[in-house]
This record gives structure tokens, sequence and C-alpha cells, in this order.
């Protein structure tokens, strides 16, 4: 049985969707009774979309709080900007962002246009709790600045052309369970920037150029869902794994890392794990067969040996999840075991 790209990526999607809708419902409604948004920043928001090359508000004779990308609260203070799918816009994220002084959840989504480095001005956003810039022409680090953004719970930066380190000042924010800086161009290291009393952690670095060992501190992290795959990373990932963690989801497939899987034990309710493509050793633990909510199991491409597990979910597994091992034997594989 193979996962699809498809089923991944609409895991993720899910996954995301539920997080957003959370911080949506945090979010204060809106009084019909005021509809006009505070004058200054009313004239951000104007300095923004002039900034963008679209000089006029979508609805020019409407309260600036019934513009289709803006969401205020019951004060009339502009508390979501939320920018997407629009080709003509143009330009780098303009400065005056950063005069939203009360903006919670900033979104700026396929913009292909949109090009330059991320700006100081979204230091100042300082009652941030979602930042969300991804599938655009942005450029650049990330910035160390971000850290500033202590209320920041959702950071999501992908497929974007992000280059340079992952900046540890991501480790001072308090209650940021959520980073996305997959499909980048980052490299170095993986700092350890993920708080250990965060729950239900979702990280992905997948599709970047990072490279030694996963912090050992990941050990002690609740990850929910983790996605490092398509890196160069080295060593030990076997702390990930405890019969005590809640993982879901987790991807560490196409990098180089080198451990014994013999000793590790699967979470219980983990539904997908791909270790492919690794240069992992050992035998496959017994253990797996009976985690029952395991749905995808890919450890292909490993140097690993011995009789594969038999019983429980192992029947729902192919030969493409265990070939290319250096001495893997059993069923489904064609190579039959040594008696």
């Amino acid at each position: 049985m193979r996962m699809r790209a498809s089923h991944s990526q609409a895991l993720l999607i899910l996954l995301l969707s539920s997080l957003i809708a959370g911080a949506a419902n945090a979010e204060p409604s809106r009084d019909p009774t005021n509809k006009d948004c505070h004058p200054g920043d009313k004239a951000a928001l104007l300095a923004i979309m002039a900034a963008l090359g679209q000089p006029e508000p979508p609805y020019p004779d409407n309260y600036c709080c019934d513009w289709y990308y803006v969401i205020c609260d019951d004060l009339g203070r502009v508390v979501g900007l939320e920018l997407f799918q629009h080709a003509e816009l143009t330009g780098t994220i303009p400065d005056a962002v950063g005069d939203l002084a009360h903006l919670k959840n900033l979104l700026l989504h396929k913009l292909p246009a949109l090009t330059g480095p991320i700006p100081p001005a979204i230091g100042k956003l300082t009652d941030l709790t979602m930042l969300r810039i991804f599938w655009t022409g942005v450029s650049g680090p990330v910035p160390s600045f971000l850290g500033a953004l202590k209320k920041l719970t959702f950071l999501d930066l992908s497929f974007n052309s992000l280059s340079g380190a992952i900046p540890a000042s991501l480790g001072s924010i308090p209650n940021l369970s959520g980073i996305n800086l997959s499909r980048n161009r980052l490299t170095g290291s993986i700092p350890s920037f993920i708080s250990k009393t965060a729950d239900q952690v979702y990280l992905w670095l997948s599709h970047n150029n990072l490279t030694g060992p996963i912090p050992a501190e990941f050990a002690a992290v609740n990850f929910a869902h983790l996605d490092l795959s398509r890196n160069a990373l080295t060593g030990d990932a076997s702390g990930l794994f405890g019969g005590g963690k809640e993982l879901d989801y987790i991807d560490l497939s196409r990098n180089s890392l080198d451990f014994d899987l013999s000793g590790v034990v699967f979470p219980a309710g983990v539904e997908s794990v791909d270790l492919s493509h690794n240069a992992i050793r050992g035998r496959i633990p017994a253990q797996v067969a009976y985690v029952d909510d395991l749905r995808y199991f890919n450890v292909s491409y490993n140097r690993l040996c011995g009789e594969l597990p038999t019983g429980g979910k192992m029947p729902e597994f192919d030969l493409y999840d265990y070939q290319h091992n250096r001495c893997l034997c059993g069923a489904p594989l064609f190579r039959p075991c040594k008696k």
C-alpha cells in the first residue's frame, strides 16, 4: 500500500486548517454598528495597497472594515489582513504593514510578484499570533527579529526563496507551536528553537539544504507532525520516537541519518512513518506490526537486516516499503530468510 503525494498534501492542509480555525475562533467579531476602521489603520491600508500597485480601495464607497481582505474587531481596529491570489500585486512587503498596531493575523499567499526580504516593520506587530507569507517570491533570510513577536503561535514562510540559517531567536517565542519553513533554500544546522512546553508541535522543514544532526533537545518536544525530509541531515534520530509520544506523522526521508532501528519503539498512535532513503541499520522492531493506527510505513533504501515482522498490520505494507536494504528477508520480499 502506497501513500500518494496527494494524500500527504491533504493531511497537511487538514492540519493547517485546524490550527488556523482555532486561531480564527479566538478573534473578536466586529460590531456591525462600527463599520469604519481606525483612521490610522485606514491610512496604513491605503499605503500598503498603493505600494503594491493598487492605489484605489476595492470598494471606495464602503467602510474599510467591509473590504474583503480586512478583518476588524468590535472597536474598528484592523486585526486581520489577508491578501491572496493576486498576481497583479507587485513590489516588496510595504513598511506600512508595521503601522497596523493591533494586527493579529497577516496572510500573504500566492502573490508571485511579491519579492524582496521580509522587512523589519513586521517586527513592530507585537500582537501577531499568526504570520503566513507563503507561495510568494520573497527572498533573503528568515529574520531574527521575528523572535520579538512573543504572541506568535503559527509561522508559515513556506514555498518562498528564503536562504541562510534558521534563526535561534525563534526559540524565544513561548507559544509558537506551528512552524512551516519548507520549500525554501535554507542552509546550516537546525537550532534548538522549539519550546519543550508547547502542546502538539507541528514542524515542517522539508525541501531545504539543512545539514548536521537533529537537535538532541527535540527528543523532549511533543511533536504531533514532523517533516524534516529532503535535506542532508545526519546522525541519530531515534530520540524522536518512543511509546509515550503523541506523534501522528513523521517524515525523515531522503537525508543521511544513521542509527540503529532495532530498539526504537513507535508511538502507539502514529499513522505515518517515512524513514526511506537514509543509512538506517539494524532490524525492524516486531512492535511495529501492532501499532494500530499505522497506515503508512516506508523504510526502503536503508541498510536494514533481518527477518521482516509478521502479523498485525504487516500485510498492509508491500515490498516497495522495504526494497533496497542490505539483507532484509521474508514476505513480501522475494528473499527468503535462511533457516
